[in-house]
């Protein structure tokens, strides 16, 4: 069975801090670690919060707004920094995704042909939103932190209804915490959705470090989305969840390695067939056996190399005749 290439993300967020030139760095970072999209979030304060809506706990920590209005005020993705990511990502030869948080984002995303639209589990609840999006009749990864079984089911038949073929759709299994706790990640939850919803399946991982998403891929996620960032100790909201460019690659690296060794087969592979002969056992002298002497349980036994005659016939030796003089750890032959 051919297994399908892992989609891998390597997801900026805000992480740019609102600076193109920490835009186009991660840029060049992620194409540095073969990821194949790099994607930033399309919004503006205006029309994602009311002035009143305050900053989530593990946001208070590391930003000095109070407010959610101020703080992603200072961290939206500008026009000019769309443009210049986009045009540095086709230098790359990377993806270029965007997550849009309104109709209005969604519009504006259009002019980049992007190969997916990203829903943001924020807005997995947002029925004009998701009846405009699926209508765009794109590919489309549907985030699923913070949701139920039935918001979950709710949002694909939405998608569904408004004529988006569920080939179109994969779902992001996603734990929304800032980072996620290990005993809250739910991994296995990734082949529940496969074989229940009879739905592609990735993930959003939040947790720290890279093991989660490696192990996503040995369950069948067939996309992973991982934070990354310049420096976990900059100041902005998502840096200390997020993985170093070091870090980037490395799971890079891990999850190809994973994709090689998810076939399905049981043979002797080429690569151990060198090493069949030296620990396996043959039938060998236990003692010195002569000419004529009766094999026995008490004159054969079975010590490697695997040269002769295998350990599997030694019930069918017993018996025999030897038509030779054999020495202590000869190996019988008849």
């Amino acid at each position: 069975m051919k297994i399908k290439k892992v989609f891998i993300i390597a997801e900026v967020g805000v992480n740019h801090n609102g600076d193109l030139k920490t835009a186009l760095k991660l840029t060049d970072e992620a194409a540095k670690a073969k990821v194949d999209a790099i994607k930033f979030q399309t919004f503006t304060a205006n029309n994602l919060v009311t002035k009143k809506a305050i900053t989530a706990n593990y946001q208070k920590k590391f930003t000095r707004f109070k407010s959610q209005y101020k703080m992603l005020k200072k961290l939206e993705f500008s026009k000019k920094m769309h443009d210049k990511c986009y045009a540095r990502c086709k230098a790359r030869k990377l993806k270029f995704l965007s997550s849009p948080f309104s109709i209005e984002d969604i519009v504006y995303l259009k002019k980049f042909r992007m190969e997916y639209y990203k829903i943001p589990s924020g807005e997995i609840t947002n029925l004009p939103y998701l009846k405009f999006i699926a209508k765009q009749n794109k590919k489309i990864i549907l985030s699923t932190g913070m949701s139920t079984l039935k918001e979950i089911k709710n949002a694909i038949k939405v998608l569904k209804k408004n004529n988006l073929s569920l080939k179109k759709i994969t779902l992001l299994h996603c734990n929304s915490s800032y980072p996620t706790p290990y005993n809250d990640v739910n991994l296995k939850t990734i082949e529940y959705f496969k074989k229940k919803m009879k739905i592609e399946v990735g993930i959003s991982d939040h947790s720290l470090g890279i093991e989660v998403p490696i192990a996503a891929v040995a369950l069948g996620a067939t996309i992973v989305e991982k934070h990354f960032t310049l420096n976990k100790n900059a100041k902005g909201p998502d840096h200390t969840t997020s993985i170093e460019p070091k870090d980037l690659a490395q799971m890079v690296k891990s999850i190809r390695n994973i994709e090689k060794s998810l076939k399905i087969k049981k043979k002797v592979t080429s690569s151990e067939f060198k090493n069949l002969k030296i620990v396996r056992k043959s039938i060998v002298a236990k003692k010195d056996i002569y000419k004529f002497e009766i094999f026995s349980k008490d004159n054969l036994t079975c010590k490697r190399p695997g040269i002769g005659i295998s350990p599997m016939y030694f019930e069918k030796v017993i018996g025999l005749k030897a038509k030779k003089n054999f020495k202590k750890d000869d190996i019988i032959k008849i």
